[in-house]
C-alpha cells in the first residue's frame, strides 16, 4: 500500500446542486449524505461554462475555454493539452477513466485509441458520448464496441471496483463519469422510478412550462424534453440520482473493505446542471443557478474537516490545480484555475471574490433557447451576467435563491451592479477575453474545420458552417 494518497473522482452528468445540497431535500441519497457528513462541501461550486465538453476540458486542464481551445460542445481537447491525467501518470499513479469522455470530437461514437488522445489515463473503459443508459456500450483498447448489460452506471461501477481491487503497489487515481441524470430521464430502472410519485412532487417556485424560443436547428433540442409531463421528468431525474447514490455507496464500501478510505481523496461533483423547467427552460448553457451550480464534496479523513461547509467561490477550473496540490504533485504549467487546497485543509479562509462564468459560442441548446453569448460572475451573494447588448441578469442569491427578481438597472442596486461589472471586467482582462462573437473566437483559434465537422455531424443539412 502506498503512503501517497489515492484519488477517487466521481462525477455525474447534468446533476444540479439544488436537488441534493439542501439539508431538507426530498431525495433518497444516503451515500451522498454520508459523504457530506465525512467530508467538506463547497457550497458555491459552479460550472464555469455549463456544458459537457468545455466543462470536462476545464476539469482536466485547469484552463478556461479560450485557453484550452474547447469553446463549444464536441470540439476535441487538443492532443498536446497538459492535463491532470498526464501529471498523475507521470507522478507514479496508476490512472483509470471509466464512463463518458466527450472530449474526442465527432462522431460521438468514435474510438479513442491508446495514446495522447487519452490524456494520461491508462485503464480505459469509455464511450466518447452516449446516453443510452439501458443499452449502452464502451471501448477498451481496441475499436470493438462492447455492450453493457443492464443499467449503465451499475456496470461502470463494477469496472471501477475491479480496478480498485487490483494488487498494485502504486497509488491509484480513478475518474468515474456517469451519464445520468442527464436526459433521457426515463432510462432508469423501474425500481428507482417507484420511489418518486410524480403526483406528489411540488414544482419549484421558478417553474414555468418550457417551450423552445427558436426552431431547433437540426433538432438540437430533442422534442421529447418539452413534450413530457414536467412532474414525471422531475421524478425520473430524481430516480437517476438515487440510482447513482446506490453506486456511490458501493464505491465507499469498497474503500472501507480495502482499508483505503483514510488514504483516499474522494470527490463527488458534476460537470454542469440542468434547467429542468425552471424559468421555462431546459438543459444547460445558461447562467441560472440550475444550470451553473453543482454539488461538490471532498473527503480526506484526517486532512479535510468532516461535516464542514465552505461558501468560498469555487469552480470546475479550480479542480485540477487543487487536486494536484492535495496529492503533492507539481502544478500544470498553464493552469488558470486557483489552488483551493489551503482552503480545504483549513490553512486559510482567504479566497477570491467570485467565479467566472461564460458561454462563448452559442450552439445546440443555447441556440434553441435563444440564449446569446454571455459572460458573468458569481460571488457568494450575487450572479451578474452581461451579453453583447449590455447587462442582462443580476440576482441576489441569498435573498432570492430561486432567482425570481432580476435586479439589472434597478436604481437601488446601481452600486452593486457597478461593482460586479468591475469584477467581471477584471476577470476578462486576466483571461484575455475581449468578448468576441462566437464566430470570431472560432476563426481566431483556427477551429473552423473542427466546428464544421461537429455541425455536419450533429445538424446535417441545417449545419451552421464557417468554411
Amino acid at each position: 500500500m502506498s503512503d501517497q494518497p489515492n484519488l477517487l473522482f466521481v462525477f455525474a452528468d447534468q446533476l444540479r446542486a439544488r436537488d441534493i445540497d439542501d439539508a431538507a431535500h426530498p431525495l433518497l441519497t444516503p451515500a451522498y449524505d454520508r459523504l457530506r457528513a465525512e467530508g467538506l462541501r463547497l457550497t458555491d461550486m459552479v460550472a464555469n461554462c455549463p456544458v459537457c465538453t468545455p466543462s470536462r476540458a476545464m476539469l482536466l486542464t485547469g484552463q478556461y475555454p479560450l485557453a484550452n481551445r474547447v469553446v463549444a460542445n464536441d470540439l476535441p481537447l487538443p492532443d498536446d493539452a497538459p492535463t491532470i491525467g498526464e501529471r498523475l501518470r507521470d507522478g507514479g499513479y496508476r490512472t483509470g477513466y471509466v464512463g463518458k469522455w466527450h472530449l474526442d470530437g465527432v462522431p460521438r461514437n468514435r474510438f479513442t485509441p491508446p495514446g495522447p488522445r487519452r490524456h494520461g489515463f491508462d485503464f480505459w473503459a469509455v464511450h466518447n458520448c452516449s446516453h443510452a443508459y439501458l443499452h449502452g456500450g464502451y471501448y477498451r483498447d481496441s475499436p470493438e464496441l462492447l455492450q453493457i448489460p443492464g443499467y449503465e452506471p451499475v456496470f461502470q461501477t463494477d469496472l471501477c471496483l475491479d480496478f480498485l481491487s487490483r494488487d498494485d503497489a502504486r497509488p491509484f487515481a480513478l475518474f468515474l463519469s456517469w451519464g445520468p441524470p442527464h436526459d433521457p430521464y426515463a432510462d432508469v430502472p423501474e425500481e428507482y422510478q417507484r420511489l418518486y410519485d410524480p403526483a406528489t412532487l411540488p414544482y419549484p417556485a421558478n417553474f414555468e412550462s418550457a417551450t423552445p424560443r427558436l426552431d431547433p436547428p437540426g433538432g438540437a433540442l430533442r422534442p421529447v424534453d418539452l413534450s413530457r409531463d414536467p412532474r414525471r421528468s422531475l421524478a425520473q431525474y430524481y430516480a437517476h440520482i438515487t440510482a447513482l447514490d446506490a453506486q456511490l455507496d458501493r464505491l465507499l464500501d469498497a474503500l472501507d473493505r480495502a482499508g483505503q478510505a483514510e488514504n483516499t481523496v474522494v470527490v463527488y461533483t458534476s460537470d454542469h446542471g440542468d434547467m429542468l423547467f425552471s424559468h421555462g427552460r431546459m438543459l444547460k448553457q445558461q447562467p441560472w443557478e440550475e444550470s451553473v451550480r453543482v454539488p461538490c464534496v471532498v473527503r480526506w479523513p484526517g486532512h479535510v474537516s468532516a461535516g464542514a461547509d465552505r461558501d468560498a467561490p469555487a469552480s470546475i477550473a479550480d479542480l485540477a490545480p487543487t487536486l494536484l496540490s492535495l496529492l503533492g504533485l507539481d502544478p500544470l504549467p498553464a493552469a488558470q484555475g486557483d489552488d483551493l487546497a489551503p482552503l480545504l485543509l483549513g490553512r486559510t479562509t482567504e479566497t477570491r471574490e467570485s467565479s467566472f462564468l461564460l458561454e462563448p459560442v452559442t450552439c445546440d441548446q443555447s441556440w434553441s433557447m435563444d440564449v446569446p453569448p454571455w459572460r458573468g460572475v458569481r460571488t457568494r451573494r450575487h450572479t451578474y451576467v452581461r451579453t453583447h447588448a449590455g447587462p442582462w441578469l443580476l440576482y441576489d442569491n441569498l435573498a432570492d435563491p430561486e432567482q425570481l427578481c432580476n435586479l439589472v438597472d434597478h436604481a437601488a442596486c446601481a452600486a452593486t451592479q457597478r461593482a460586479l461589472e468591475a469584477e467581471l471586467a477584471s476577470w476578462m482582462r486576466r483571461l484575455d477575453d475581449s468578448f468576441e462573437t462566437g464566430e470570431a473566437i472560432l476563426r481566431r483559434l483556427g477551429l473552423e474545420r473542427l466546428w464544421d465537422d461537429r455541425e455536419r455531424e450533429l445538424h446535417g443539412p441545417r449545419a451552421r458552417l464557417l468554411g
